[in-house]
């Protein structure tokens, strides 16, 4: 059984950094691209980023440059999203997901809400920044 586990979120204070975890099971991790997405209150989802972990490529979206690095770890299995100087504004619920195609899930960090078909979707980690 395929399963993506987000953990890590939570009630922080704005300029303060936070790592979030993607615990992935039922599938080759390093045959696929993995990403981060996020929806926060009363907003459409919208893509951060997403990572080749058979060769670390990376790939972020414009709106979150800067302040969003991920990575990823084959032997564990794992995707991280570490988010710096963290905002009020970066509250919402986030998602990692994994497709097969880079590239698929390039156009769907860039297009979302408009595309969102990716292979596995978690259940997603709610991370709340407190002024």
């Amino acid at each position: 059984e395929v399963q993506l586990v987000e953990s890590g979120g939570g009630l922080v204070q704005a300029g303060e950094s936070l790592r979030l975890s993607c615990a992935a099971s039922g599938f080759v991790f390093s045959d696929y691209a993995l990403g981060w997405f996020r929806q926060a209150p009363g907003k459409e989802r919208e893509g951060i980023g997403c990572i080749s972990p058979s060769d670390d490529k990376t790939y972020y979206a414009d709106s979150v440059k800067g302040r969003f690095t991920i990575s990823s770890d084959t032997a564990k299995k794992t995707l991280y999203l570490h988010i710096s100087s963290l905002k009020p504004e970066d509250t919402g619920v986030y998602y990692c997901a994994a497709d097969r195609s880079l590239a698929h899930t390039i156009l769907v960090v860039k297009t979302t809400p408009k595309s969102v078909g990716m292979d596995y979707w978690g259940k997603g980690t709610l991370v709340t920044v407190s002024s």
